[in-house]
């Protein structure tokens, strides 16, 4: 069985973004040399998320409101975790929009439903964070 482990790091300039990295997850499966296995990307902080879904900013912009009305940031005085940092909401964001996903590799590529794309989502940004890419398989 072939294996591989990387890390990816992002800094967003706001507090609040949605990255794509399909790309990048892609050309790790390509590094792999794996053929048929499974893809893990894995956020490793708890107020960012890795979610798929749609690259259509409206549905990205649809997000941040649904997610604001869910756990909204202001006032920060109406969670008990915020005692120092400021990030509750960040949390209970990241709690909806799932920690990772694995996504099948078929035939040395991720293999996708229509309109499928990987995103990293960002709730608590402005500082060095990073996801975790395993792939395994033969």
């Amino acid at each position: 069985m072939k294996s591989l482990t990387e890390h990816l790091w992002f800094n967003t300039k706001t507090r609040q973004a949605y990255v794509n990295i399909t790309p990048q997850v892609e050309d790790l499966v390509s590094k792999s040399k794996v053929k048929e296995g499974l893809c893990l990307v894995n956020a490793m902080h708890i107020t960012s998320s890795v979610f798929i879904n749609d690259a259509e900013p409206g549905l990205h912009r649809d997000f941040d409101r649904w997610l604001e009305k869910l756990a909204p940031h202001a006032p920060v005085s109406q969670y008990d975790h915020n005692n120092g940092e400021e990030n509750a909401d960040a949390h209970l964001k990241r709690t909806v929009m799932g920690r990772e996903v694995v996504v099948a590799i078929t035939n040395s590529r991720l293999d996708f439903g229509p309109w499928e794309q990987i995103f990293y989502g960002e709730f608590d940004g402005m500082r060095k964070k990073r996801i975790l890419v395993k792939i395994i398989g033969e």
